[in-house]
């Protein structure tokens, strides 16, 4: 036998041993609930024999029956529990065959060269990662069994199911990150799922399926019992239902461990097994992987995340992975033969409609990184690239400057030197007034910032706050997999600091200046955000003089700034 599969058939084993293990905490559970009760049989039936009489004997087989229908009523109340628990889902977008037929054609001849069963549908996340997942559990939504149903493998007994064993449910669902479809070739996504595919084939072991439907049911009771009480019915049953979610999570918490370990064989024996599939090209891809996951992070933190706070969602963002993954690798000379790899098929050919697919899963990472809403309306708008400079940069300033100058006049703090308080222009908002406070002194800025940052802290309580919703399929289908929890789900950066908001605000009242007095225009930066471009060129060197003002009271260095570019501070300013 080869290394491989040696390799892989200790993997599948340790897995089976595993799945075994938490076949057998469910099997002890249950003979634990059975006990009281089969001892209570055992006390009838030896009164009824004539072996236990007399008044004691009759009291403690009444006792013991009393009990046994205690614990029968909570095992029973259990059990429902984990069978009727909706596991939790990853929100993705589902994709149909008919919007990708050439994917799902690469998907299957994947796992026909593997040996395995083919997933039962795919599915994109906004996130630089793939995965396969069941969602055949009895509570699973609907959608995702149609989704299943449209996939490749077709019913669920067919390749799924092994002479002489128990019908099986559905193959998983293959979940690939969108941005992997955009930045790679098709030969490197090939390579990068062919371990995750390979993973169908240990999901098709009954006792495998069994031991995760058992943990994931487990997984659900919990958490359902942790829900807040809905409607008079549920808050009648939230004590009870408490105390089943503890019976659960102590069962669940037992399992911890036995469940690791046979992912980690079912991982193993994937990963075994897809070493003969494209494992050159695939060393080569994984290096994408983490290029592709460092552009993918800037891209959210530096450029979605602006909009996301101004209430617009960039429809394009794996398309802007592309050109911010190109700029890092220009700038930082990351991969050698750049261009050549540009000039072979994106992975995105393989979908019938990339700008549907880019634009549903852009809207999934504006709900899980930031939690917008579900749905486009007028304070949740999509944006182009073209429009991002005009709509999102021009606008955030604006409104920065606004708020910085409405902590102002809230402080007192009065105009710039040489305009007196009756003048016309006491009123009309300058940047050499926040320069002048701000360099009078310490205590000053810190008031500011504590101005600052109450007047964020008020407005985002007075945001519309996102509920659960549906996430959009490309061919218009809906999957609804948010579930009560709060959103965002997966939150981009901390809370600011007060000095870190009075920066910012400085900052954009600084660029609100240099465009209306110097000429100067608002710009997009792939890997930095928003940017001030003057005379068409990016000016990156604004940090650390406005730093300095803020932190320690030194306007020399922004004021060397401003000469250089030729800002009038003087002058007012257009506010939003």
């Amino acid at each position: 036998m080869s290394d491989t599969g040696t390799g892989e058939e200790l993997g599948a084993r340790a897995a089976r041993a595993r799945a075994l293990a938490l076949l057998h905490i469910r099997s002890r559970a249950t003979a634990a609930a059975l006990l009281p009760a089969a001892l209570a049989v055992v006390l009838f039936a030896a009164g009824a024999r004539g072996f236990a009489e007399g008044s004691g004997w009759d009291a403690v087989r009444w006792a013991v029956t009393a009990c046994a229908v205690v614990v029968l009523l909570v095992a029973a109340a259990v059990a429902i529990a984990v069978v009727r628990a909706k596991p939790a889902v990853s929100p993705t977008v589902p994709l149909s065959e008919q919007a990708a037929p050439d994917l799902y054609r690469l998907v299957r001849e994947l796992a026909e060269r593997l040996g395995v069963p083919a997933p039962s549908a795919i599915a994109l996340t906004p996130d630089c990662d793939s995965w396969l997942e069941d969602r055949t559990h009895p509570a699973a939504d609907r959608a995702a069994h149609e989704a299943a149903s449209r996939g490749p493998s077709g019913p669920a007994d067919g390749p799924g199911r092994h002479p002489g064993r128990r019908r099986v449910q559905a193959a998983p669902v293959l979940v690939i990150g969108s941005p992997f479809l955009w930045w790679m070739r098709v030969a490197e996504l090939r390579a990068v799922l062919a371990p995750v595919v390979a993973g169908t084939g240990p999901s098709a072991h009954p006792d495998i399926a069994a031991a995760r439907r058992f943990v994931r049911g487990l997984d659900g009771a919990v958490a359902d019992a942790a829900e807040p009480g809905q409607g008079p019915l549920r808050k009648v049953l939230r004590l009870p239902g408490r105390f089943v979610g503890r019976i659960a999570r102590v069962l669940l918490r037992s399992c911890r461990d036995h469940a690791a370990e046979m992912e980690r064989g079912v991982a193993a024996a994937a990963s075994t097994r897809a070493q003969a599939v494209d494992y050159g090209l695939r060393v080569v891809a994984q290096e994408q992987v983490g290029l592709a996951y460092a552009g993918w992070d800037r891209l959210l933190t530096r450029v979605a995340l602006p909009a996301w706070r101004m209430g617009r969602w960039p429809s394009r963002l794996d398309a802007g992975v592309v050109s911010a993954l190109t700029e890092l690798s220009r700038r930082d000379r990351l991969a050698e033969g750049f261009t050549t790899r540009l000039g072979e098929r994106p992975a995105c050919d393989l979908l019938e409609e990339p700008g549907a697919a880019d634009e549903a899963a852009s809207l999934l990472a504006a709900r899980l990184f930031h939690g917008g809403p579900a749905e486009t309306g007028p304070d949740w708008a999509p944006v182009d690239w073209q429009q991002y400079p005009e709509e999102v940069v021009d606008r955030k300033w604006r409104t920065e400057a606004a708020r910085l100058h409405r902590v102002l006049d809230t402080m007192g703090v009065p105009p710039a030197s040489g305009v007196g308080p009756d003048s016309a222009c006491a009123g009309v908002p300058t940047l050499a007034r926040v320069v002048e406070h701000l360099a009078a002194g310490r205590d000053g800025g810190e008031e500011l910032a504590a101005g600052i940052s109450a007047a964020v802290a008020r407005e985002e309580a007075q945001a519309p706050q996102p509920v659960s919703g549906a996430a959009g399929d490309v061919d218009g289908a809906v999957l609804d997999l948010w579930g009560p929890g709060p959103l965002p789900l997966l939150p981009l950066q901390p809370p600011r600091t007060g000095i870190e908001l009075l920066a910012d605000h400085v900052a954009a009242m600084v660029c609100c200046a240099a465009i209306d007095t110097a000429g100067a225009a608002p710009g997009l930066d792939w890997l930095d955000g928003p940017a001030l471009l003057v005379d068409g060129e990016r000016r990156a060197d604004l940090g650390n003089p406005v730093l300095s003002l803020v932190e320690d009271g030194d306007p020399q260095p922004l004021r060397s700034w401003l000469a250089s570019v030729g800002v009038r501070t003087d002058k007012p300013v257009r506010l939003v």
